[in-house]
């Protein structure tokens, strides 16, 4: 039986810049258009994020125009390594180009459930909303909330109703776009999962996790 699901939430969250790195150009980042499923579940996480709840995001609205923007920064090549004391990040620096997104603004839509084995007794779907509504209200951040990267820090507050989206063009395609990843039964290796993503009237319409993997040939 699909657990109980709590009331639509919508989340204002925006910055001056963002980058959702496509995985396919990982090594010189090139943004998404459009912020993607996994960044926004990042956001809601930032919030409230406890081992009882999952989180669903069913709407991204573009309220901002779609700008671009490009810079070179300095990267380090590899990552450092836990027990090696010898790693200088000033030795292993690299200048890589950058195409990221500019003055961002969307409405996330997502609602949460309970994560079936991993609630307690006194856990229920009316407190973790309860909970959610007091944090975003007062601001109140388990880390600072980002836009797909950790130093591009997100504004996030709660959504009024009459907020419009920027753009009117009824269905406009964005390409594959990466949804999420799949953690499996705990046996099976992380993969990363992906979806075809529309913007409808500038608004992303984020199929269920279920259907998303039933089209990959995955059990949910």
């Amino acid at each position: 039986m699909r657990p109980a699901a709590s009331k639509r939430f919508r989340v204002r969250a925006g910055g001056p810049i963002a980058c959702f790195t496509r995985p396919e150009m990982k090594a010189e980042r090139v943004s998404y258009e459009v912020m993607t499923p996994s960044a926004a579940r990042g956001v809601l996480e930032a919030i409230l994020w406890k081992p009882a709840i999952r989180w669903h995001i069913h709407e991204i609205a573009v309220l901002a125009p779609v700008k671009w923007t490009t810079f070179r920064r300095n990267e380090v090549n590899s990552r450092a390594t836990v027990g090696k004391f010898d790693y200088a990040a000033d030795e292993d620096r690299a200048q890589r180009n950058t195409v990221a997104l500019s003055n961002v603004d969307y409405v996330i839509t997502a609602s949460l459930t309970m994560v079936p084995g991993k609630a307690g007794p006194e856990d229920n779907v009316r407190k973790f909303e309860e909970m959610f509504e007091r944090r975003l209200e007062k601001g109140q951040y388990f880390h600072a909330p980002y836009l797909g990267c950790r130093e591009f820090a997100a504004r996030v507050e709660p959504a009024p109703a009459d907020l419009r989206p920027a753009e009117s063009e009824p269905k406009r395609p964005l390409g594959l776009m990466f949804y999420d990843f799949d953690f499996g039964d705990g046996e099976a290796a992380v993969r990363p999962v992906f979806f075809e993503a529309y913007l409808e009237h500038g608004v992303l319409k984020v199929p269920p996790r279920e259907q998303v993997l039933a089209l990959e040939g995955s059990h949910p």
